[in-house]
């Protein structure tokens, strides 16, 4: 049995962070990258595509995209497509699932509890759907097999080992504990909403299969899942993303005009494709005014270039400020002869001292 799974491409999400125009881009990349994955499907001669949830966002989803999904989920007819409703695309009265007319070929799992479809004689698949964004429990509590030869599972859900390692801000849904599949007689499970890749030997998360944001790590792939008659399971990802997404940190140290800003982003970038989010780091000239507006005018050939201010500071010259017959000089002195500052205090108090004598009202960082 050979399946292609790939998970939380949240179609139709908003990029919150790019402008409106970049978002399009994004949004639209991200149907091209389903089109890849069925593809995929197609020249891998899978026995079914099958998705574990966050197919796209419920609450911005549009009639445009249920026509999307019905014409490249039908263009795999007869080939089965299992998809397993989340938490951002979960089961209701209002959702796409119910909206759209699929073709035969399209199976949607649509209860809170794990129910089963016989792929072929002595191979079952268990999925199961949210029916809420949120306060979905374990699909796996109280849950076992009923039957002999190969199951599977297909579902939505955080293994609880693994949450810290998918960032601060991601939120346990369908929470369940990895030896949870062994015991429930399941041979594997194909997961969703983590979005950091990971190869278990229970569960496969596949991962957001083209770049949501950029700092994300691991790699961005839909899985081919290679099922032997025992059970046991072999993995190959393969690349889908239409679009690449790289994270450059660009140094500033000694730039002594603001020019210069430019041409070290520039050349930074110049051997790159796609979308680039570009982080300044490092010391400049006290008189280089540094900011991010216009930086992504200095790459054309990019799909876009998104600049911020990483920890930037003001190169200041203690010794020869403290030399100087100035109030500018004599503030130096004062703060050098001070007991009371340790190291790190004294020279936060330097440079903020020194910038409003300079009038300076940039977003440098006062380290």
């Amino acid at each position: 049995m050979k399946l292609l799974l790939f998970s939380d491409l949240h179609l139709d999400t908003p990029f919150r962070w790019a402008g409106p125009k970049v978002a399009r881009q994004r949004r639209l990349a991200l149907r091209q990258t389903l089109e890849q994955i069925r593809d995929l499907a197609e020249s891998e001669h899978v026995d079914a595509l099958v998705c574990a949830g966050d197919l796209y966002e419920h609450d911005r989803v549009s009639p445009d995209t249920g026509a999307f999904l019905r014409e490249a989920f039908g263009a795999l007819h007869p080939r089965p497509v299992f998809l397993a409703p989340g938490n951002h695309d979960w089961y209701g009265p209002s959702s796409l699932y119910r909206q759209v007319n699929w073709p035969s070929n399209v199976h949607v799992f649509t209860e809170s509890r794990l129910s089963p479809v016989e792929l072929t004689d002595g191979f079952t698949l268990w999925g199961a759907a949210h029916q809420a964004p949120a306060n979905t429990d374990n699909f796996l509590d109280g849950f076992e097999v009923d039957r002999g030869g190969v199951n599977l599972a297909l579902f939505h859900g955080s293994e609880q080992s693994e949450l810290p390692y998918q960032g601060s801000g991601k939120v346990p849904h369908a929470p369940f504990k990895a030896r949870q599949i062994r015991e429930a007689g399941l041979d594997h499970a194909m997961l969703g909403h983590f979005h950091l890749p990971k190869d278990a030997e229970t569960h496969t998360y596949p991962g957001n299969p083209d770049s949501l944001e950029f700092g994300e790590t691991g790699e961005r792939a839909a899985v081919v899942i290679t099922v032997a008659p025992d059970g046991t399971v072999q993995r190959a990802r393969h690349r889908v993303a239409r679009s690449e997404v790289h994270d450059v940190t660009v140094r500033l140290d000694g730039i002594q005009h603001t020019g210069q800003v430019r041409d070290r982003v520039a050349a930074a970038v110049a051997a790159l494709s796609g979308m680039v989010r570009v982080t300044l780091e490092g010391e400049v000239a006290p008189d280089v005014d540094v900011r991010t507006e216009g930086l992504d005018r200095v790459a054309p050939h990019l799909h876009a270039l998104v600049a911020r201010l990483g920890t930037v500071r003001a190169a200041y010259d203690f010794t020869a400020l403290a030399e100087e017959a100035t109030v500018r000089g004599q503030f130096v002195r004062d703060v050098q002869a001070a007991t009371h500052f340790d190291d790190d205090t004294r020279r936060r108090v330097l440079i903020t001292g020194l910038r409003a004598f300079d009038g300076r009202t940039d977003e440098l960082e006062v380290r």
